[in-house]
């Protein structure tokens, strides 16, 4: 499996980078591959939405995309199935946003398989676009 196709952006902290980082070994780990990127993503912010309840994850989501450029991505990581459908059903309904990745992983960031299904994990990569 190739690597995925991005850059984290020097504005992250070093503990946020290497948060994102971990997750996105992860992900590398599940059904995702490179080759399902048309274009080099560029993450500049990342939501830590585990844990809590929707709408939160959403809410933090929206905060993040206000400071994205045209291009940037933000990484939003959810434990609650109903964010699922709420940051799909945001993005379809925002023309200047893609959603480049939603899939799950029922791995911890440590790379054990054996957590409960409770632990699943939600990964969402949004990209901001042009809004023309």
């Amino acid at each position: 499996m190739s690597a995925l196709p991005l850059s984290l952006a020097l504005t992250l902290t070093p503990d946020t980078e290497a948060t994102v980082r971990d997750w996105l070994a992860v992900l590398q780990t599940a059904d995702t591959a490179a080759s399902d990127f048309d274009k080099p993503l560029n993450i500049t912010a990342f939501v830590d939405g585990r844990a809590l309840a929707c709408p939160m994850p959403l809410l933090k989501t929206k905060v993040a995309l206000r400071s994205l450029q045209s291009g940037d991505s933000v990484y939003v990581l959810a434990t609650d199935p109903n964010s699922c459908a709420d940051i799909a059903a945001f993005c379809a309904q925002s023309p200047s946003l893609d959603l480049m990745l939603s899939t799950r992983t029922n791995t911890a960031a440590t790379g054990s398989n054996t957590t409960p299904d409770s632990d699943t994990i939600f990964h969402f990569i949004i990209t901001k676009t042009d809004s023309n």
